[in-house]
């Protein structure tokens, strides 16, 4: 019988919640050496990701997006809101400032096939787990299919 996203996923949850102090989250991701972090609200549920590539911004810093003049109008190149939400996420102090929003999600009983696909096809790293009340159950991370694909294999 194929594996499921249950059979597989961590149960065993790390989270923070939109106003835990952006500083105390990454000392969570340093010390546990985990590359994101759900973010759920008072009641569980799931409202956005916190991940190493939301700090690289703020590592990074920011760069005005290029433009050009044209008879007293400013043309952008680039889409202005991307550098506003950079340099919003740059400045943030809070998870909820930096986090990601709307994270894609599955549902504990997919097929590990369907997950994996999912996580190469959209090239994320993690799955949260949500039950059919949209709360977080478990976390489907790339190690965790890998493992699976290991032990399969003894």
């Amino acid at each position: 019988m194929p594996k499921t996203v249950a059979d597989v996923m961590s149960r065993d949850l790390i989270i923070v919640r939109p106003e835990t102090p952006l500083q105390e989250a990454i000392e969570i991701l340093a010390e546990r050496r985990i590359s994101g972090l759900p973010v759920v609200d008072e009641t569980g549920k799931l409202v956005g990701i916190l991940s190493e590539t939301d700090l690289m911004v703020r590592a990074t810093g920011t760069t005005p997006p290029a433009y050009i003049t044209l008879l007293d109008s400013v043309i952008y190149l680039k889409n202005p809101a991307t550098h506003e939400r950079d340099l919003h996420k740059a400045l943030g102090q809070t998870v909820g400032e930096v986090m990601s929003q709307n994270p894609i999600t599955i549902t504990p009983d997919k097929s590990l096939t369907d997950a994996a696909r999912q996580i190469h096809d959209r090239k994320i790293h993690r799955l949260p787990v949500l039950d059919a009340n949209g709360h977080l159950i478990g976390i489907l991370t790339r190690g965790d299919i890998v493992r699976e694909m290991a032990a399969s294999q003894d």
